[in-house]
């Protein structure tokens, strides 16, 4: 069985750098160090540094005074750097830097009395953590639909950016939509690059194969995108790990074409692609 995989999948650079610092920390720690929700959205990946030392806690008080804590790569929003500062913790902040230059963004133009629209999930940690960095007044638009129930004041003036790891197409329709509601509105295209490159390689994969696999965490965003891109085109599986899979998934195909989210670690994409080649 023929597999095809997809140019860029699996670590993006923001993931990698978090991923490195927060096991370089680990490796020089004797007690173990403490991170502010889970490091990355896989959790096999996670738990392997929990078993090295890692604690997951979900509060800032978690943490006790004096200790170490990472932010991940998804970041936070301003009042954990002053809640942190406050209990003496020493932070490592992994916070990836497009992320970051998303936080500079939204607290530049709220301390100028823009008000801030983030095109992106509300329930997902890097859209909190924006949101965080504007008193937590921004307007947080999801879909298109969304649009229809949003007040929107034409003698405002808005600052518009995007969660990294929204859908490219989606994000252009919001912002056409925006265009001819509002007057004075400043559009920042937010979205990773890395995101942008590896939704279109799912496409173009997608195009020449008979069924797609996409490896990665349920709770992933940019992997849950890339599903449903490859939906569009073929029968498209989303799984976590090889253990998921068994032989009549793929017992009516011939290519099998392969994708993974920016969480997702080499080693289990590895393993997917040993089990599929070995049918």
């Amino acid at each position: 069985m023929e597999v095809k995989i997809a140019k860029n999948a699996g670590f993006c650079f923001g993931v990698k750098r978090a991923m490195k610092m927060a096991w370089d920390e680990l490796e020089k720690s004797n007690d173990g160090i403490y991170a502010l929700g889970p490091l990355i959205h896989n959790k096999q990946a996670v738990l392997k540094y929990e078993e090295n030392g890692l604690r997951t806690i979900n509060e800032v008080n978690d943490v006790p005074t004096s200790n170490r804590m990472i932010i991940r790569s998804h970041g936070v929003g301003e009042s954990v750097y002053i809640e942190s500062d406050k209990k003496g913790l020493d932070v490592i902040d992994t916070t990836c830097p497009f992320v970051k230059k998303i936080h500079e963004i939204a607290k530049n133009y709220y301390s100028k009395g823009y008000k801030v629209i983030v095109i992106g999930d509300y329930k997902h940690p890097e859209v909190i953590g924006i949101n965080g960095w504007c008193n937590n007044e921004a307007i947080i638009i999801k879909t298109i639909e969304d649009l229809e129930n949003v007040e929107l004041e034409k003698s405002n003036k808005y600052c518009i950016v995007a969660q990294t790891t929204i859908h490219v197409d989606l994000y252009n329709k919001i912002v056409k939509a925006l265009s001819d509601k509002l007057e004075e509105v400043v559009f920042n295209n937010t979205i990773c690059s890395a995101t942008k490159v590896r939704q279109e390689a799912a496409k173009e994969i997608s195009k020449e194969v008979d069924m797609m696999v996409v490896v990665g965490g349920k709770h992933s965003s940019n992997t849950q995108k890339l599903v449903q891109i490859c939906m569009e085109y073929v029968p498209t599986l989303a799984i976590e790990t090889v253990d998921e899979l068994n032989e009549e998934d793929f017992k009516n195909y011939n290519t099998i074409g392969l994708t993974a989210g920016a969480s997702t670690p080499d080693w289990i994409i590895e393993e997917v692609i040993n089990y599929i080649e070995s049918l």
